[in-house]
């Protein structure tokens, strides 16, 4: 199915297979993304992601943030959505939700390329890494959305420790998990995330 969606894209009666090992098509939503031949997969949705994603809020912390996930498959399309609201209250201000790679980075990666739409606010991605002991130590970035589906690359220089005591630079391979995060301000939250590459 998928080879046959990219004889039809590209208009080849013959499709070789060394370019068949650089193109690969993913529907979502019904627009085509292409996933490009300096990507590695991290995570589609399509396979028990319940299985490898955990929820949580700061609510463990003493927070009064609250929501929920959702594993969303439809058709063609397979994503989480990170949906409640988030308070400032009681030193809180968060909802996420996360998961441990199985594999690690390669070191040649620049960064994280995410396939994402919400509802036109700034979310973040935190990463742990072996020197992200405590629990409020994650090193971070942020994304914007749209209502759209489109992709937003995150190079990995762009990622701040949260506080002194961390390394200033993030090192691919250091990294041990990835959590897609509504953040830091009193809001509605509304994020959902396709696909999560390196790159």
């Amino acid at each position: 199915m998928v080879f046959g969606t990219l004889y039809r894209l590209i208009g080849f009666t013959r499709v070789t297979f060394p370019l068949l090992m650089i193109l690969s098509i993913v529907l979502i939503g019904g627009i085509v993304v292409t996933a490009k031949a300096d990507e590695r997969m991290i995570e589609n949705f399509t396979s028990n992601p319940e299985t490898r994603w955990i929820f949580f809020t700061d609510q463990v912390m003493g927070g009064v943030s609250n929501g929920e996930t959702a594993f969303v498959r439809e058709g063609n399309e397979s994503y989480v959505r990170l949906k409640g609201q988030v308070s400032t209250e009681n030193n809180g201000g968060f909802i996420q939700v996360r998961t441990k790679l199985e594999n690690r980075i390669p070191q040649s990666a620049q960064g994280i390329v995410l396939t994402v739409r919400g509802n036109d606010k700034e979310y973040f991605l935190h990463v742990r890494t072996p020197w992200t002991v405590l629990p409020w130590q994650y090193y971070q970035a942020s994304f914007q959305t749209t209502s759209d589906w489109k992709e937003v690359r995150i190079p990995f220089d762009s990622f701040k420790p949260s506080g002194r005591m961390l390394p200033t630079s993030l090192g691919p391979q250091s990294i041990r998990s990835i959590g897609v995060v509504a953040y830091g301000r009193n809001h509605d939250a509304d994020v959902s995330v396709a696909s999560v590459s390196s790159y």
